[in-house]
Order: structure tokens, then sequence, then C-alpha cells
């Protein structure tokens, strides 16, 4: 991790400059939470319905693409509660998309606290993953009330999905820190982000199953598909939380070997996010 930079106060003493990090890893925590159970409690602050607005997106978005997709075209793959799997990816894609294209311009909006001398400045991306985590966590409360009404029974593969819910949370952190800290210099960023999230609504199995896929590209086409940590995340969430009849991935790819891709892309991602960030957070309040 690299140095932060020093400032000398007129005694001599000298103070650490901004960091990603800081010099506290406690204060660090503290700082990360505290922004992100503010900025979750602030989002439907004055709304009449308040937290009911964070159902309602995902539920608006699930019935037309329900009517859609099933009623009209039957891209359901002949697998059980296909309604519930696309609630379920509606909800995982929403995450992902929240954690990512609002912590793009985090630094940017909190430049109050990123000009800070020793403010940890990885707090505020943090922050914007973790409250995307808040609004996971409600909107998943709906995926299980459907799951239950269409029939589905408890059981303990959904454990399975904490860890899932974890890698992704790992991959979008990743993600979160290069956009942020890429951002300040290169405001493009914004609008070349928000094509990518389109590109990957649809290129992964949200509204079509992955055994339509199958189907009619055969197993290379899936095994391209599922090379995407989000895709492959979202389809063992799928079998391990609605139902078996959705194909595991590594029944999917054919090769438990091929699991170490997606995962390699989360771990690179990561340390690579972190790097790009670390190097460039003592300059991020000078090129505010």
């Amino acid at each position: 991790m690299s140095a932060a930079p020093l400032v000398t106060e007129g005694l001599g003493r000298p103070i650490k400059g901004p960091s990603a990090l800081g010099s506290d890893f406690r204060r660090f925590r503290q700082l990360t939470w505290t922004l992100a159970v503010t900025d979750f409690r602030l989002r439907f602050f004055g709304s009449v319905l308040g937290y009911l607005w964070q159902f309602m997106r995902p539920l608006m978005l699930f019935g037309v693409l329900y009517v859609v997709f099933s009623q009209i075209f039957d891209l359901s793959g002949g697998v059980r509660f296909y309604p519930v799997a696309l609630l379920l990816g509606i909800v995982l894609y929403g995450f992902f998309a929240e954690a990512t294209s609002g912590s793009v311009r985090s630094l940017v909006d909190r430049e109050n606290l990123v000009r800070k001398i020793e403010f940890p400045i990885l707090a505020v991306p943090l922050a914007t993953v973790l409250t995307a985590l808040f609004n996971l966590g409600l909107n998943l409360i709906t995926v299980l009330v459907f799951l239950l009404a269409a029939g589905g029974r408890p059981h303990w593969s959904w454990l399975e999905l904490v860890p899932l819910i974890a890698v992704l949370a790992t991959f979008a952190t990743g993600v979160a820190m290069v956009l942020s800290s890429l951002f300040v210099r290169y405001r493009d960023i914004e609008p070349i982000w928000d094509v990518v999230l389109q590109i990957l609504f649809y290129v992964s199995p949200i509204i079509y199953m992955l055994q339509t896929v199958t189907d009619k590209g055969g197993i290379g086409a899936t095994r391209a598909i599922l090379c995407s940590p989000f895709a492959a995340i979202l389809q063992q969430a799928r079998h391990a939380f609605i139902d078996p009849s959705h194909i595991s991935v590594t029944d999917a790819m054919g090769n438990d070997l091929l699991l170490l891709v997606p995962l390699a892309i989360v771990v690179v991602v990561f340390v690579m996010g972190f790097v790009v960030f670390d190097r460039a957070a003592p300059r991020i309040a000078e090129n505010l």
C-alpha cells in the first residue's frame, strides 16, 4: 500500500495526508457504517411511502417483464417457479447496479469529506456498496414471500445464499473502487458504465433461463455466459434458493475447474480495484 503524503504543522509534527484506509482501521469501519446508515435513512426521508418504495421499484419492473416474457413469450426453459427466479434476477442485478453506479459519483458528491486531513477516503465508495446491501436485504424479503406463496419450502440449501451474496458484494466493491477513483479525473466513466450495465442485464440470464441458452447455443455459449461472476452467482443462487430444477453452475459448465474462472475474476477485480484506489487516494482531493 502506497504511503500517504505528510503534511507538517507549524510546530513540525507530521500529520498524515489523505489515504485509502487512514491510520485507524476501527475509525475507518465506523465511518463506513455511519455513512451507509445515514444514506439509507435519508434516501426516503420525507417520502409518504418511505421504505415501501424499495419494494415497489423491483416489483414494478418484475410485473412488466413477467407479463411480456412469461405470458407472451415463454422464456421459462421448463424450470419451476420462473416468476420467482425472474424476480431474484432483478433484485440481484439491482443490487449490483446500485452499488457500482452509485459509487461512480460518490467521491465527487462527498467532496467536503474527502478534502479532510487523514480521512479514510475508501469509506465513501464502501458506504455506497453497504447501503446497496441494506436495500438488497429488504428486497430479498419480497423474493422470499413470493417463493413461499408459489409453493416453495425452506431448505438447508438456502444458507448457500449468504456466501454467494458475499462474493457478489466483493465483486461489486472491486468495481466500485475502480469506478469511483477513475471518475475523479475521467468524467466519461459514468455514461460508459451505464451502457455496460445495460449490456450486463441482457447478456446475463435474468429474463431468460440458462437452460434455454444450453438448448439453443450449446454448452459453449453456457460456459461463456457463466464466466461472468454475476451470471454464475445468479445461476447458483437460483439453484440453491429457488429450486434444484435450475441447473447448478457446476453441472452447467460440465467441469469443476471452470468454476475457478468467475472466482478468479472476482479476486482480480477486487485486488486491482484496491491497488488503483490506494494509489489514487493521496491525489483524489487535489483532482476534485
